[in-house]
């Protein structure tokens, strides 16, 4: 068992306890209003079917069946009559939902993620757990009436339950990946104000909307969501495009036999988790990422290709000449400039450098010393030692201190070649 999946586990297992309450409970008892239970259903079916696979900046891949949920768990009165679900049934329903919309997506091998279904059954209790008592008893109404003050307080509490969802989300990554947690609820906490924030904002307005003027109104509000959602995918699918491209152009060092197959992927996949690991997030990292893949780029200038590749051998003057000419590349392919002021500089020393470049320079070493394999003479351990040895002018401390974490994690195990 890795470090920290207990925490994991115990949200796997809160998730799983407040689901089979829930539909024990509704089992038992038995669905009330069962055409608002039907009609929210269906929407969160339809919303899953119509889900997208998760990547780095899509941080819930169905929108709509999430602001379904959200408006389900919020939801006091329909077209003027007092709802009386209470908050097992809430979680019923939406497990439900989101379960016969999972079909299909597992019929063709892209269910939905388990750590996605844990938060999402969470996230949607709490809001349920802290509006449908207080609504159902009516303390709510008379305390606050339906003025502002109401409103207040639903986005008070839609904050609360983003919240929430961002610290579970945040947890269990740090769980399964090890990075620091700060920079990670960071990032989670910035994905709110795209899709996040358009999903609790859609999900309150539906349950106000059908409030007044019933269920109709869930389609009509479900609109600017879709929208939403198309140019969200639109946007993905043009960023995959582009960073298909970057990585197209890093491969060309390897197609002409400048560098042993798989650098550019190894060195792109391990600057990024060195940069989770000493704290960097969103652009930052995208920066790292794309100027890792193609910091060898300069080499293409070369008449006669570097032995395997391996620029960390050569003098420093020739190191940092073949950098300067790929920044100069990587300035012509339109990536942000900041990529190739990291490809620049990546010769230089650690202590002039931008922390980007400290990264990239030190991962670049660890897989020229290692051969990429890690069976090299000196082996990975061999190449940590000769990398600590070159802190003083070479490499900065704490990068090389966060690599040998990483692979520690990893049991120093450098990805495969290709």
């Amino acid at each position: 068992m890795t470090p920290g999946t207990g925490a994991v586990r115990v949200v796997h297992g809160a998730a799983a306890t407040l689901t089979c309450a829930g539909l024990a409970w509704t089992l038992w008892a038995g669905l009330e209003q069962p055409g608002y239970a039907l009609a929210f259903g269906a929407l969160i079916v339809v919303g899953e079917l119509a889900r997208w696979g998760a990547g780095p900046g899509e941080r819930e891949p169905a929108p709509i069946g999430a602001a379904g949920a959200l408006a389900y768990a919020l939801l006091g009165e329909c077209a003027g009559r007092d709802t009386s679900h209470g908050v097992l049934q809430v979680v019923a329903v939406v497990v439900a939902a989101a379960l016969v919309g999972a079909v299909l997506h597992v019929a063709r091998g892209r269910g939905p993620a388990l750590d996605h279904v844990a938060r999402r059954v969470l996230t949607v209790g709490f809001a349920a757990v802290c509006f449908q008592p207080l609504y159902n008893s009516g303390e709510l109404e008379r305390r606050l009436g339906q003025g502002p003050y109401y409103a207040l307080f639903l986005l008070v509490l839609l904050l609360l339950t983003a919240l929430c969802d961002a610290v579970l989300a945040a947890a269990m990554l740090r769980a399964r990946t090890g990075f620091p947690y700060g920079p990670l609820l960071r990032d989670e906490l910035r994905a709110i104000l795209g899709i996040g924030s358009a999903v609790c904002a859609t999900g309150a307005v539906m349950a106000l909307a059908v409030a007044v003027a019933g269920l109709w109104a869930l389609p009509v509000f479900c609109v600017p969501l879709l929208l939403t959602q198309l140019s969200f995918r639109r946007y993905a699918a043009v960023r995959t495009t582009y960073r298909q491209t970057i990585a197209s152009l890093a491969r060309a060092t390897e197609i002409a036999g400048y560098t042993r197959p798989g650098h550019a992927r190894r060195v792109a996949s391990l600057s990024t988790a060195v940069g989770r690991e000493l704290g960097l997030t969103g652009g930052d990292l995208t920066v790292l990422e794309y100027a890792a893949l193609m910091h060898d780029i300069g080499q293409l200038s070369l008449v006669d290709p570097v032995p395997d590749g391996a620029t960390t051998l050569l003098p420093v003057p020739e190191q940092r000449r073949i950098a300067l000419l790929g920044g100069a590349v990587v300035r012509q392919t339109g990536v942000p400039s900041a990529v190739a002021v990291v490809v620049e500089r990546q010769a230089d020393p650690y202590r002039e450098q931008p922390l980007p470049a400290r990264i990239v320079r030190a991962v670049n070493a660890y897989d020229d010393l290692t051969g990429g394999s890690g069976r090299s003479a000196s082996g990975a351990l061999g190449a940590l030692e000769r990398l600590r040895l070159g802190t003083g002018q070479d490499y900065q401390p704490e990068v090389v201190e966060s690599l040998a974490r990483v692979l520690a994690r990893g049991g120093l195990a450098p990805a495969p070649p290709g």
